[in-house]
């Protein structure tokens, strides 16, 4: 298992801004706001087409075929199934950086149930041949219709900017799989290796029309470990002649939180969760093994090997005192890394940012435990910040703040951003930061 550690700028991010004055970022020009809403219609369009009709994670061939035609109109040099279904778009415009912006294009196995006209009713089959439904619940069609109304706005003012900006629409960001296929399949070998990586996620925490930034670790690293639990089965009448794997599993879940609680700094956050046991099969047997899986959120290197040998170590402890015949097995899928957001490269987005939106608008955020695979490409030596875009109608943000009850997130069956504002801030801080980095005046 293979880990890789990137230091911590420590920046006091506020102050920084606070001095940075204008050296970066600008309003976007009028002329260029102005086909912003000339173009709006056609991404609008997109967006619905997009939304009605997900696909999963490695399936998603309509999709790219959709972006691919999109920006190849636009005079991108387009490549299709790149990592299996991504698509890379590259326009070179003269000298200077090589700028790159990354959607994810997949969608999620889960039933609508937002009641909206245009709400997928798509059902297909998962990689193991069941069927299921599909629904964008992650807002990755609100961040495809943002790239391309970006792209167009780019492809339109040449005259604004000079370098490459290269155009990733990534498959497979659920499982967390697909930029690590595209970097195996030549991502920054094949094309020209971006000198700065841009991304929006959609957020449900932030009023739609805004922007949060976090500088430094913002998006936790994700480990997947499977447990087997051995025992010896017998009559549930008789346990005493029985070495019971559930109750040993049962030891296990609860030992697992002192890792949390006992071993570790709380001032490195950590969460270890069971989301899956199984064993036996009716009341009066015990059963000879159990099953268990356990999803690992961490940020630092340091922390992630000490909690993920800890695991291993309480498991197996658990085991040896009740007696266990054999030793567990555990395997542990290592995941993906921690986003982490270059600070000098976050400190001149913002500002360029607070100029376009305006500074009420930009706002910094709390890290998160969740997990990105945009991780990736910064770990791949590439100056990277993901950003979030708040998608949720701030009148219902405040209404649910005041009232304490949790509104639908992203991954719910009842996500639905509002497409609109959050869609035109995206391009519009998208482009912004774009102009910015690809300046002439550099």
């Amino acid at each position: 298992m293979k880990f890789s550690a990137l230091p911590l700028k420590q920046i006091t991010l506020a102050a920084a801004l606070a001095c940075a004055g204008s050296a970066h970022g600008a309003a976007l020009p009028p002329a260029i706001a102005a086909q912003l809403a000339a173009n709006y219609p056609a991404v609008e369009s997109l967006y619905l087409d997009l939304h009605r009709h997900p696909e999963l994670a490695f399936q998603e061939v309509e999709t790219a075929k959709k972006l691919a035609a999109k920006v190849k109109a636009l005079g991108f040099d387009v490549t299709t199934g790149v990592g299996g279904t991504g698509v890379v778009a590259i326009l070179r415009n003269g000298p200077g950086p090589v700028v790159m912006l990354r959607t994810e294009i997949d969608a999620l196995p889960v039933l609508e149930k937002t009641g909206l006209p245009f709400a997928s009713s798509a059902v297909t089959k998962n990689a193991a041949g069941e069927s299921v439904p599909v629904m964008h619940a992650c807002g990755h069609d609100v961040h495809m219709s943002a790239w391309y109304g970006s792209a167009k706005l780019m492809a339109d003012n040449r005259q604004h900017w000079s370098g490459t900006l290269m155009l990733v629409g990534q498959p497979a960001e659920e499982p967390l799989l697909g930029a690590a296929a595209m970097l195996k399949d030549g991502l920054f070998t094949r094309f020209p290796k971006p000198d700065y990586a841009l991304s929006f996620h959609d957020e449900a925490t932030l009023p739609s029309g805004t922007v949060g930034y976090h500088a430094g670790y913002f998006r936790a690293a994700a480990d997947t470990i499977s447990i087997t639990v051995y025992g010896q089965g017998g009559h549930g009448a008789a346990p005493h002649d029985t070495r019971d794997p559930v109750v040993m599993a049962a030891r296990i879940v609860l030992a697992l939180q002192t890792l949390v609680s006992r071993e570790n700094n709380p001032m490195d956050p950590v969460v270890i969760t069971v989301g899956s046991i199984h064993g036996g099969t009716q009341a009066n047997i015990v059963p000879d093994q159990v099953t268990m899986q356990l999803t690992v959120r961490t940020f630092k290197d340091a922390v992630r090997k000490r909690v993920l040998a800890s695991i291993a170590r309480e498991v197996k402890g658990e085991a040896f005192a009740a007696g266990a015949p054999k030793e567990p097995l555990v395997e542990i899928r290592p995941g993906t890394d921690a986003v982490y957001n270059d600070p000098d490269l976050t400190l001149r987005m913002v500002s360029t940012l607070q100029k376009s939106l305006g500074a009420a608008n930009v706002t910094e955020m709390p890290a998160k435990m969740t997990s990105e695979d945009f991780a990736n490409y910064g770990q791949a030596g590439v100056k990277a910040v993901l950003l979030h875009i708040g998608a949720v109608e701030p009148a219902k943000l405040a209404a649910a703040k005041a009232s304490g009850k949790p509104l639908a997130g992203p991954h719910s069956p009842q996500w639905a951003p509002e497409y609109q504002p959050t869609i035109k801030a995206a391009i519009t801080a998208e482009t912004s930061i774009l102009l910015d980095l690809l300046s002439k005046k550099q």
